[in-house]
């Protein structure tokens, strides 16, 4: 009898979609996770340098601005009234590294604000052990009419590997 493991609740049932090189950034990428209910979740892709080479978290900060605090972000009702509305490139948040690295997490889809991770303020090692589940950034409703067209642009799980394997054979001496 084979052993197979069950699939994750995330493979099971989520679309992981991907945007790399956010803003020009070499290896700055996000992974957003679509639910069959059109909710997304947005996570960093494992690539993230965030991720790598043993790096610790300082500082998470979801002030973008003077007068932005994700924080403040407060939803009501069946409709989710109230939440910020997102574009893809608006910053979520900001997390800075024990070596000083800063790094912005952007929205990467356009849609309502519904949560951010606060658990991970005070338990920053979440982003870096569990980055699809309790390490999330944040949760967005897409607007219904956009909720088809939000992937457009975002590259699917064989995609961003292919990019992943074109990155390792960059590197790789010649």
């Amino acid at each position: 009898m084979e052993d197979r493991k069950a699939p994750s609740v995330i493979d099971r049932y989520f679309t992981r979609w991907y945007r790399t090189d956010l803003k020009g950034k070499a290896r700055e990428d996000h992974c957003i996770l679509q639910h069959s209910n059109r909710i997304c979740v947005i996570t960093l892709a494992e690539s993230h340098p965030i991720l790598q080479n043993g790096r610790k978290i300082k500082n998470i900060n979801y002030q973008i601005s003077d007068g932005c605090s994700r924080l403040k972000n407060k939803v009501s009702g069946k409709s989710k009234r109230g939440g910020q509305f997102l574009t893809e490139f608006a910053p979520l948040c900001r997390i800075t590294c024990t070596d000083e690295e800063e790094y912005t997490i952007f929205s990467c889809i356009r849609g309502r604000l519904l949560e951010v991770n606060e658990a991970i303020l005070n338990r920053p090692e979440l982003l870096l052990e569990k980055p699809s589940t309790e390490g999330y950034i944040a949760v967005i409703l897409p607007k219904f009419e956009e909720s088809k067209s939000i992937t457009e642009g975002l590259l699917t799980r064989a995609q961003y590997e292919e990019v992943l394997s074109k990155r390792t054979n960059q590197q790789e001496p010649s």
